[in-house]
C-alpha cells in the first residue's frame, strides 16, 4: 500500500473479474508482479539499462541519506505560508477580516492551480517544475511582505496571495511519486508492499507533523523578530530547501512510462491515460474524502479559535488544535502494523467512524478535558484515512497521471480547509461558538459518506 501512483496505477490493466474475485490484500500481491511486467512493456530503454532490484538495498540507501530530511524541510514553507500571511496582514493592515480573506485566498490558489502543476510535472519532469515554482514563489512571498506595508489596494494584496498559493511547490505528492518509483525498481518484489506501507505511513505522518510545526514556527519568529519574519523565512526556505529537493538525484525518477524511468525527460503522450480518466467515480470518491478531511481541519481550527477567544486566550487555539495532530501522527505511523487482511476500504470506513465519534465528542464537550479527548480521538481516525486514501489513489492512478492525481488529492484538502475556515468563522460570529463546534462533525460526516461510497467502488 502506498500513495503516488507513478507506477502502481498500472495495475489498473488487471481484468475487472480478477479484481472482483480477490480482496484488497490479494490485489496488492498481484500488483507487484503486474508492475514489473508493465514497466518492461512501457520502457523504451534496453533491458540492460533498466534499474534492477537489489536484494540487500534498503530504501534509505536507494534514496540517499539526505533525502528524507531534505523532503521533510522542503514541506515546511507551505505550512508556514498560510499562517504567516494571516499574521503579517493582520499586523500590517490591522484587519482580521482582510487577514482571513488573504489566508483563504492562498489556499484557493493552491487548490485551483496545484493539479495543473502536478500535470506539468507528469509531462516535463519534477526538476524543472520545482525549480521554476520555487523561484517564483519565493519572489511572491517577498512581494506580499512589501505590499502589505505599502500604499496599495487590498485587491493587490489578495491577488499576490492567490499567486503565492498557485505557485506553491508541490513537494508532498512529488516526494511520494519518487518513493514509489524507487521502491518498485530498486527493491526486491518480496519486500515492496511492506516497505510501501511503512513509507506512505511515514509520508502522511510527515505532512501532519509539518502542519503542526509550521504555525508554531511562525508564532516564534513573529514574536521574536516581528510579523514579517515568518514570510522572509518561508521565502528563504522555499528557495533553498525546495531548490535542493529539486536538484536531488531522485528527481530523475518520473511518473510517465513507469516508476522505473530514470530520466528528467517528460513521458510521451502515448504513455499517458486520457485526462478524463481522472474524473471517474473510483477517483472522485477519493477526492471527496480529502475535501471532507480538509473541511474538518478548517472547521476544527476555526472552532478552537472561537473557544479560546471566548476564554480570552485566542493565542491558545493552536495548542488545542495540536492535540488532534498528535492523534493523527500516531495513528498514521501505526497503519503499517495493521494486518494485510484488514483491507483498504475497511480501514477507511473504520477510520471515518472513529473520526466522527471524536467530532461528536468535540461538539458536545462540557469541559476542556473532554474537548481535548475528542480532538485526540478524531485525530486517531484522520491518520489512517490519510494513509489509506493515498494508497487507494496510487492503485487507481491512470497511467502517466500519478503526480496529477496526488496533487488533486492534496489540493482537495486545501480547498476544503479554506472553505471551512471561512464558513465556520462566519457561523461563529453570527450564531455562536456552539454552532461552530458542530461543524467538525458535519465535515466528518462528509468523510464517512465518501468512505461508504468507496466501499462500492473499491473492487470495480
Amino acid at each position: 500500500m502506498n500513495e503516488t501512483g507513478l507506477c502502481i496505477y498500472q495495475v489498473l490493466l488487471a481484468p475487472t473479474a480478477a479484481r472482483r474475485s480477490c480482496g484488497d490484500a490479494a490485489l496488492e500481491e498481484t500488483e507487484s508482479m503486474a508492475m514489473s511486467e508493465t514497466l518492461a512493456r512501457t520502457t523504451n530503454a534496453p533491458a540492460t539499462d533498466r534499474p534492477t532490484a537489489e536484494s540487500g538495498t534498503t530504501l534509505v540507501q536507494a534514496m540517499g541519506r539526505t533525502y528524507f530530511p531534505l523532503a521533510f524541510v522542503a514541506r515546511l514553507p507551505f505550512a508556514m505560508m498560510v499562517v504567516g500571511v494571516l499574521t503579517i496582514v493582520v499586523a500590517g493592515r490591522d484587519s482580521l477580516t482582510l487577514g482571513g480573506m488573504t489566508s483563504g485566498v492562498v489556499g484557493v490558489g493552491g487548490a485551483a492551480i496545484g493539479p495543473l502543476i502536478g500535470a506539468w510535472a507528469d509531462r516535463a519532469g519534477q526538476r524543472t517544475v520545482l525549480l521554476v515554482t520555487a523561484a517564483v514563489n519565493s519572489l511572491l512571498l517577498f512581494a506580499l511582505t512589501a505590499a502589505v506595508y505599502a500604499a496599495v489596494p487590498d485587491l493587490v494584496v489578495l491577488a499576490i496571495a492567490f499567486a503565492i498559493g498557485a505557485t506553491a511547490p508541490q513537494v508532498p505528492p512529488m516526494s511520494r511519486s519518487r518513493l514509489v518509483g524507487v521502491i518498485h525498481t530498486r527493491l526486491p518484489a518480496s519486500r515492496r508492499q511492506v516497505i510501501l506501507n511503512r513509507t506512505m505511513s511515514y509520508e502522511s505522518a510527515a505532512d501532519e507533523i509539518v502542519f503542526v510545526i509550521g504555525p508554531f514556527v511562525v508564532g516564534l519568529l513573529a514574536a521574536a523578530f516581528g510579523p514579517a519574519a515568518p514570510m522572509i523565512a518561508a521565502a528563504a526556505l522555499t528557495a533553498l530547501a525546495v531548490g535542493a529537493f529539486a536538484l536531488h538525484a531522485s528527481a530523475r525518477t518520473t511518473a510517465g512510462t513507469g516508476a522505473g524511468t530514470t530520466s528528467d525527460a517528460a513521458p510521451s503522450a502515448a504513455h499517458q491515460a486520457p485526462v478524463q480518466d481522472l474524473w471517474r467515480a473510483r477517483v472522485l470518491v477519493l477526492v471527496a474524502g480529502f475535501v471532507g478531511i480538509g473541511l474538518f481541519f478548517g472547521a476544527t481550527l476555526t472552532a478552537m479559535s472561537a473557544v479560546t477567544g471566548d476564554a480570552g486566550h485566542s493565542e491558545r487555539a493552536g495548542l488545542l488544535y495540536g492535540f488532534m495532530g498528535i492523534g493523527s501522527v500516531v495513528s498514521a505511523l501505526a497503519v503499517s502494523a495493521l494486518p494485510a487482511r484488514f483491507s483498504l476500504r475497511a480501514r477507511w470506513l473504520t477510520a471515518a467512524v472513529v473520526q466522527l465519534v471524536g467530532a461528536v465528542v468535540v461538539a458536545t464537550a462540557d469541559s476542556t478535558g473532554v474537548l481535548i479527548a475528542g480532538l485526540v480521538i478524531a485525530g486517531l481516525g484522520i491518520g489512517p484515512s490519510l494513509v489509506t486514501i493515498y494508497s487507494l489513489g496510487s492503485h487507481r492512478s491512470p497511467i502517466g497521471r500519478g503526480t496529477t492525481l496526488m496533487t488533486m488529492l492534496g489540493s482537495a484538502i486545501i480547498l476544503g480547509q479554506s472553505a471551512a475556515s471561512a464558513g465556520t468563522g462566519a457561523l461563529a460570529d453570527t450564531v455562536g461558538t456552539t454552532a461552530a463546534l458542530a461543524m467538525p462533525a458535519v465535515a466528518a460526516g462528509v468523510v464517512l459518506a465518501a468512505a461508504a461510497g468507496n466501499w462500492r467502488q473499491a473492487d470495480r
